[in-house]
């Protein structure tokens, strides 16, 4: 999972608009990249993708809010902060060029609104409703298993409600999965290696599903966007993601879309394909 890249890698912060500081790894050489993680993880899922990036530019992985080396959501957490974080990120690095996935997606494209034209996004699959779709239909059922102490519960609730392209999710039903969650949590929870445990970040899907809930009028929006963007997605991702991807192609003036053969919503992960990812960012950073 990038072994050189994490034993050279150092660590900053940056402070967003409302005081909340966003830490960071940094290492690498050449032009900045912010690789903003998705739900349920942190900066330490994307050392493989950064490690792949690191040769031609400098790379910027932050722990979104609520996780690792940042500081907490904060009591009043909307998508405007999210974007903050985003704002800050690029402006104190002196990055150009940022990549998102999934849900750290969203604060990105609403960053994107009033970004300058010169910086060069991509996004890959953000959740965003199109239609009658709701990507949080998952919440209410997640809400109930959180208050009852059933974390395990609540990560299947998640990972099933999430479109989670792993086979195992799409296969096992519940009474298989949560056991087999709620053990590998607690062996998860164990292991020395700097990854935020999950017990830790299922808590954070309350914001996340803020996020998207903010994000209904996005993909309109998202018209007034001048930067270039580089939209990407899997060949086996649910149909809902490519969806709003076809939505934001649409909107987007200047926006570049492509879909990635055999890959799923989650290739850009140190679980998945990274380095199929980084081949495609690694030409459109370079324009």
């Amino acid at each position: 999972m990038g072994a050189a890249a994490e034993s050279s890698c150092q660590t900053g912060t940056v402070t967003s608009h409302d005081g909340t500081v966003i830490g960071y790894r940094r290492f690498g050489t050449g032009p900045g990249v912010v690789l903003m993680h998705g739900s349920m993880m942190s900066s330490h899922n994307f050392m493989r993708l950064g490690a792949a990036l690191s040769g031609d530019f400098t790379v910027y992985l932050p722990d979104r809010r609520g996780r690792g080396m940042s500081d907490p959501y904060g009591p009043d957490f909307t998508l405007r902060h999210a974007a903050e974080d985003v704002r800050a990120l690029m402006e104190q690095t002196g990055a150009r060029n940022v990549f998102g996935l999934s849900a750290g997606a969203i604060p990105i494209l609403r960053w994107a609104l009033t970004c300058p034209e010169e910086h060069r996004i991509a996004l890959y699959e953000p959740p965003l409703p199109v239609g009658d779709h709701s990507p949080v239909a998952w919440l209410a059922r997640y809400e109930r298993e959180m208050a009852q102490g059933r974390p395990g519960a609540a990560l299947v609730t998640v990972a099933k409600g999430t479109n989670d392209d792993a086979w195992m999710i799409r296969m096992l039903p519940r009474a298989v999965l949560v056991p087999l969650m709620s053990l590998g949590m607690r062996a998860q929870a164990r292991r020395p290696d700097g990854e935020v445990p999950l017990i830790d970040l299922i808590p954070t899907m309350r914001q996340e599903a803020r996020l998207v809930l903010d994000a209904t009028d996005l993909i309109s929006a998202a018209t007034t966007v001048r930067a270039e963007v580089l939209l990407l997605g899997g060949g086996r991702s649910a149909r809902p993601f490519k969806d709003a991807l076809g939505a934001l192609h649409a909107a987007i003036p200047s926006a570049q879309r492509v879909e990635l053969p055999r890959l799923g919503h989650l290739a850009a992960d140190n679980g998945g394909r990274p380095e199929l990812v980084a081949q495609r960012l690694r030409c459109f950073f370079h324009g």
